[in-house]
């Protein structure tokens, strides 16, 4: 069976093992991958500023990058959430409003994917430590992710899962609101990591990159024992290499 790989670009810029590692994951799944290198942004960045005229011709372009014939799987909620809910607002009574509206139907986070579409739970990860799962306002809101994550993860050999306080807060990212609103921002992140300490953690894990980043960010400039972890590289730990 055949999917299409989305990678965010951000993923693609600062850290493509993930993506590499969505690869691992779906491909012991038992899917064939198929990557488009043309494929750039999902116009989520100009979206949210307002820019929806600039959103609407890189969303033009994520259209015609993917077929409305596979599934399209990505490693990142906050991208599927903005073609799944912000095309809705470029693209509804437009000339590509059915192939919108079908590819919105082959959209899949990862883990939703996995578990809801692929069937699979268990790919023989191993990592060592205790964690918690940071629910992204995009899973959590927009994709309806919930236990899909952490039912992959309670199959991590060596891994403890335990939940912390406000799981379901944000983390503060929220794209450009940590450039305009830095201070609230990093009392979010300060917040969120400290909920993570107090369940004694080595790990805070999740579906998007963008969170893990600003969180990272807090923990690094305040030397914090903590590391943050993307869903797709836990279940990519471990493995070993034929």
């Amino acid at each position: 069976m055949k999917i299409e790989l989305f990678v965010p670009c951000f993923i693609d810029q600062l850290y493509p093992e993930t993506a590499f590692n969505t690869i691992k994951v779906l491909e012991k799944a038992g899917y064939q991958v198929s990557y488009n290198p043309n494929q750039t942004c999902c116009g989520q960045p100009a979206y949210n500023a307002g820019y929806w005229e600039e959103a609407k011709e890189t969303g033009n372009k994520f259209l015609s990058d993917f077929s409305d014939q596979n599934y399209i799987v990505a490693p990142s909620a906050s991208c599927v959430g903005m073609v799944k809910s912000g095309f809705n607002d470029l693209f509804t009574n437009t000339i590509v409003h059915n192939r919108c509206r079908t590819i919105q139907g082959h959209i899949y986070e990862l883990s939703d994917f996995l578990i809801n579409i692929a069937k699979k739970d268990y790919f023989g990860a191993e990592l060592d430590g205790r964690a918690v799962y940071h629910d992204s306002c995009s899973g959590l809101r927009e994709c309806k992710i919930k236990d899909e994550p952490r039912q992959l993860l309670s199959k991590v050999h060596g891994l403890e899962m335990v939940e912390m306080k406000d799981t379901d807060m944000c983390c503060g990212f929220g794209g450009t609101f940590a450039v305009k609103f830095d201070a609230i921002s990093s009392a979010m992140a300060e917040q969120k990591v400290n909920n993570a300490l107090a369940q004694e953690v080595d790990y805070i894990i999740s579906t998007d990159l963008s969170c893990l980043m600003h969180l990272q960010g807090y923990i690094d400039k305040n030397n914090i024992s903590l590391k943050t972890m993307h869903l797709a590289d836990v279940l990519a730990n471990g493995w070993l290499e034929s």
